[in-house]
C-alpha cells in the first residue's frame, strides 16, 4: 500500500500496488488501521516544503532588550537566541545600554509589545505611556529568572492540541438499515469499552467522518450499557448513512479545556 500525503504525484513501479489517500502522516501514525494488504509506506513532503510549513506555522516573539552594560547585553542575547520553544520563533529586534525610554516603548510596540531589562531601570513618567501603547515592561536581576520567564511566556503562545481520551476502539463489520435518515453499525469490539452516554466517532481512511453520543448499544437482540473486546455491537446513528465496513469506530472522552493563558503585553512594568 502507498500512501500519498498533500496529494503529491508519485509514479509507481511495483505491480498490484494499491493506493489510499489521507489527510495527513500523523493520522496514519496514531491510527495503523489496515484497510488493505500490503506495506503501508509514507511519501515525504519535499525538505523545502517542510521548512515552509514550519516557518509559516512559527509564532513570532520579538522582544525590545535593554541592559546595564555591554557584556550583559552579550549575554543575554546569545541566551536568549539559545531558547527552543516548538513552534515559537524568540528573537531581539532592539537593543540597547541603559534605561528603558520612550523610544523603546514605541520599538516594541511595533514588535511583540515586550521590553526585557537586565540590571537597568525605566525612566520616570514612563507608566502612563506604557498603558498608552499595550506594552510591558520585564525587569530582571538575575539572568536565570529572565531565561526562565521568557521561556515560560514563549510557552504560553503555543497553542496546545487538545488530546481525547480513547477508551476503546472497533471496526465496522456489518450496516444495517435503521431508518430513512440513519443506520445501526455492527461493530466488532476490539479494544477498551463501548459504554452508553460515551462519545464516539467514525473514521474512514480519509479522517474522521461523524462525532456523536452512544444513545443505545445492543449485542445481539439485547440492549446492554457496555460492550467489551470480543463482542460484536450496534451501534444506532441518526441522520448519518455514509459509514462503510472496515471503518473504524473510536469511543472517547472530550479533553477538558486548556487552563494555560496566553500571554499578552499588560502595559505595567514588572519586576521579578
Amino acid at each position: 500500500m502507498v500512501i500519498i500525503d498533500n496529494y503529491r504525484a508519485v509514479s509507481l513501479t511495483e505491480g498490484g500496488t494499491s493506493i489510499l489517500t489521507v489527510q495527513s502522516e500523523p493520522f496514519v501514525r496514531k491510527r495503523p488501521c489496515k484497510y488493505g494488504g500490503g506495506t503501508m509506506r509514507t511519501l515525504k513532503k519535499s525538505t523545502a516544503l517542510e521548512k515552509f510549513s514550519a516557518q509559516r506555522k512559527k509564532t513570532k516573539l520579538e522582544i525590545v532588550l535593554k541592559c546595564d552594560a555591554a557584556g550583559s547585553m552579550e549575554a543575554v542575547t546569545n541566551s536568549l537566541h539559545a531558547l527552543t520553544v516548538p513552534e515559537v520563533d524568540i528573537s531581539v529586534v532592539h537593543s540597547g545600554i541603559g534605561a528603558i525610554s520612550q523610544s523603546d516603548v514605541l520599538f516594541a510596540e511595533t514588535a511583540s509589545g515586550l521590553i526585557v531589562g537586565f540590571q537597568t531601570g525605566v525612566m520616570q513618567s514612563l507608566d502612563k505611556v506604557l498603558r498608552e501603547h499595550r506594552v510591558e515592561v520585564r525587569l530582571y536581576d538575575v539572568i536565570y529568572n529572565l531565561i526562565d520567564d521568557i521561556n515560560a511566556v514563549a510557552g504560553s503562545l503555543v497553542p496546545i492540541p487538545p488530546e481525547d481520551q480513547i477508551i476503546g476502539s472497533g471496526k465496522i463489520i456489518a450496516l444495517f438499515k435503521s431508518s430513512r435518515k440513519g443506520i445501526i453499525l455492527g461493530c466488532d469490539v476490539r479494544e477498551g469499552v463501548f459504554a452508553v452516554g460515551e462519545h464516539f466517532r467514525v473514521i474512514s481512511a480519509m479522517g474522521t467522518v461523524y462525532e456523536g453520543t452512544i444513545e443505545s448499544l445492543h449485542v445481539g437482540d439485547t440492549a446492554v450499557n457496555k460492550a467489551l473486546p470480543g463482542q460484536q455491537a450496534g451501534i444506532r446513528i441518526k441522520h448519518f448513512s455514509t459509514a462503510k465496513i472496515g471503518d473504524l469506530v473510536e469511543s472517547f472522552r472530550p479533553s477538558p479545556p486548556t487552563k494555560t493563558r496566553k500571554w499578552e503585553p499588560t502595559g505595567q512594568i514588572i519586576r521579578k
